[in-house]
């Protein structure tokens, strides 16, 4: 369904190049990279509470070609088995077999091409991530994540808005380590991500008529982000089970991408002097860009990912302010004391349901002889 290959290639030829800077300047900012990224572990660590590794490995620095081939081989670990499952369950084209392995060759080259223009257009702009899917270590352990900064990405950045470029490089690693934390410190996240994942694609409606459907949703999405809409892609092919599902997944999502968020700017004014300004340059940033870049955030749902930052942050800064950072974490227990999408929105709920009463909830005895 998809020719990875092609992916890779397209999207490394369609990427654009990153600043210009010397090969001493490029060792020096890998290198402050990987210290600060170790830095950064210990301050989540402390800040946060959570059991998280004790002594992890640096980041992996890389550049937008090789964050691009990353991302390819994290896709193929979690998706070719899916695929492998949904083409069993579709059977054989309507052509034959011989006809059905052309469409599905010619089709799956168009699909690796579409996929490689997406990651083409998101290697400039990501600045470091927690890849979760990666491929069978050759040594036969099985890797449970991986730390990735874009160098490229983070110069720019820092260039453009004009920061203080340690500050903005440790600011930008103690939110990468705080995933870093999620995923590592919360044993049973990574797996349920998964599975919300898995269901995710194989709840996708494979008939024809349907999938036609989705097609005609998709080319109006486009038509209305164009216009200035908020339609997008992800919500015009979903199937009715998808969407469910899709509620779950996305609320974990603005949970974890909240919560580092959150402990970047909390943790930041002890370390990073300059935090407050490089959140106000950095949030005027995400919501400047042209019209174009506009329209391409709304259909591939980059804006929705912004709003769950903004979403989850005030979540967690709301339930911290109340509950302490004990009663936050209980967060973490298990996949039942996640917040629902609506229980973000309403913290209160959350702390109702999960954390119980709290000294904010006690009427003071002069407020009740009143």
């Amino acid at each position: 369904m998809i020719d990875w290959n092609v992916a890779v290639q397209a999207g490394t030829r369609l990427v654009r190049p990153g600043p210009q800077v010397s090969h001493e300047e490029a060792r020096e900012v890998v290198a402050q990279l990987r210290e600060l990224s170790k830095d950064a572990h210990g301050h989540v660590r402390d800040f946060t509470g959570m059991a998280s590794e004790l002594d992890p490995d640096p980041a992996t620095v890389v550049d937008r070609p090789g964050w691009i081939r990353a991302n390819v081989d994290g896709f193929r670990v979690v998706l070719e088995p899916l695929m492998e499952q949904m083409s069993e369950r579709k059977g054989p084209g309507p052509l034959g077999g011989a006809g059905n392995v052309v469409v599905q060759a010619v089709g799956s080259r168009v699909t690796g091409m579409q996929v490689g223009a997406i990651l083409a257009y998101m290697a400039s702009r990501v600045l470091g991530q927690y890849e979760l899917f990666l491929p069978p270590d050759p040594s036969g352990r099985a890797p449970t994540g991986r730390l990735t900064l874009v160098a490229p990405n983070i110069v720019h950045v820092e260039q453009e808005l004009g920061v203080h470029t340690r500050d903005f490089r440790l600011w930008v690693c103690l939110h990468e380590e705080t995933h870093r934390a999620q995923f590592t410190g919360v044993p049973w996240l990574r797996e349920y991500v998964q599975d919300q994942m898995t269901q995710f694609l194989l709840a996708s409606d494979l008939d024809p008529g349907v999938m036609l459907d989705r097609i005609r949703d998709a080319a109006e999405a486009v038509a209305d982000a164009v216009r200035g809409g908020d339609s997008n892609l992800i919500d015009a092919i979903q199937t009715p089970e998808q969407r469910k599902i899709l509620d779950r997944l996305t609320a974990v999502m603005t949970l974890v991408e909240g919560h580092g968020d959150y402990v970047m700017d909390a943790v930041g004014p002890e370390v990073v002097p300059s935090v407050e300004q490089i959140r106000a340059r950095f949030q005027g940033r995400r919501d400047g860009g042209s019209k174009l870049d506009k329209t391409i955030r709304r259909l591939l749902g980059i804006d929705l990912k912004m709003r769950q930052y903004a979403e989850g942050s005030r979540f967690v800064r709301r339930v911290v302010a109340e509950a302490g950072m004990s009663g936050f974490n209980q967060v973490w227990q298990s996949p039942e004391t996640l917040p629902t999408h609506e229980e973000i929105k309403e913290p209160a709920r959350w702390m109702d349901r999960v954390v119980g009463p709290r000294a904010i909830d006690v009427v003071p005895p002069e407020a009740s002889e009143a």
